[in-house]
């Protein structure tokens, strides 16, 4: 990791903290606290951190993504300007960080970059992730001047036949050309934004290749490499995703060959006290989990922050939580 890189990017997130913000968000992370010893929701302040999610498409069929698999079950779509304007103007006052990333890929939004500037105008500190597909002469120009804190390119494999094994409709030569285009673009404009983060998901596919990613990385000039577990929905013995290296697994097999989370669940969960999860048609999910919205706890396009945050769904799922979080489907494959 480029260590200087690392400290500006840690200070760029100090820029988006105003008294009051800080204010909110010790208030969220005591009542974290207290929740996790009494076992029982209790609530001080708001969300300090969100997801929105720009579009449901994508052009990659990746086969343990809902969007990739098009298993999704809830309404496609791309979030328009105005409505995401509403939604930020909302959480604006106590926000610190955004994610403008969910399901699909985000740069097939024609808004994005728009998104980005109206965000950064409120000092929020915005982090995005794509397949990086879309990274020509245009968006990177666009992203350079958007002021975008962070992007996390996901890269998994160093040749095409292992990349795409996983990225299906993949083109591994357009990814590494966009990243390159990025790096040279950042260095001619005398930025230090976005934060370049390469994301390889470990695989059983691709986990030879891990020591080659790092010199990779390190020759691209990216600020960071990250390792990153796989999710599977499919945990049948004959699953060829889930890789051999336990470290690099988020799953332990049975002696009967099927797979569980390795973790041991408990029954707290951060996120939900911190960020809330926005998609593209202003429904308000727990997290990135619950990825047919399943758990919506109503809509911000036409309902109060304070109402979604503090209603009597979005509290007994929090107890729920507190109580017996293995019994939430969305729970048992999270690495939380």
């Amino acid at each position: 990791m480029n260590k200087r890189k690392f400290f500006h990017h840690n200070f760029e997130l100090l820029k988006s903290l105003s008294l009051s913000r800080l204010t909110n968000l010790l208030l969220v992370e005591a009542s974290f606290l207290l929740s996790c010893i009494f076992h029982k929701v209790i609530l001080f302040g708001k969300p300090w951190a969100a997801s929105i999610e720009p579009t449901t498409s994508c052009n990659l069929r990746c086969p343990e993504c809902p969007t990739g698999t098009q298993s999704l079950l809830r309404p496609k779509g791309n979030l328009e300007l105005i409505n995401f304007n509403q939604i930020v103007e909302k959480l604006s006052p106590n926000l610190i960080y955004l994610t403008l990333y969910f399901q699909g890929e985000p740069l097939l939004n024609p808004h994005f970059t728009d998104m980005i500037r109206l965000a950064r105008k409120r000092r929020i500190f915005v982090a995005t992730s794509t397949n990086g597909h879309y990274l020509n002469d245009e968006n990177v120009s666009q992203i350079i001047g958007s002021g975008l804190n962070h992007l996390i390119i996901s890269m998994d494999g160093l040749d095409q036949e292992t990349y795409e094994k996983y990225r299906v409709k993949g083109n591994l030569q357009n990814v590494v050309e966009g990243m390159q285009r990025l790096v040279t673009a950042r260095k001619s404009a005398k930025s230090n934004l976005p934060f370049i983060e390469l994301q390889f998901i470990v695989m059983r596919h691709n986990q030879h290749q891990i020591a080659e990613m790092r010199e990779f990385a390190l020759k691209a000039g990216v600020d960071k490499v990250a390792f990153k577990t796989a999710q599977v929905y499919n945990f049948n013995p004959e699953n060829s995703i889930i890789p051999t290296l336990d470290e690099k697994s988020r799953y332990r097999q049975l002696p009967d060959g099927s797979y569980i989370i390795a973790k041991k669940i408990k029954n707290r969960c951060h996120r939900i006290w911190s960020s809330l999860v926005i998609t593209w048609d202003g429904k308000v999910v727990p997290c990135c989990y619950d990825k047919d919205a399943d758990h919506q706890v109503g809509n911000l396009l036409i309902e109060p922050l304070e109402k979604l945050w503090r209603n009597q769904i979005s509290t007994a799922f929090r107890q729920k939580v507190l109580a017996q979080r293995s019994e939430i489907e969305i729970c048992r494959n999270c690495g939380e």
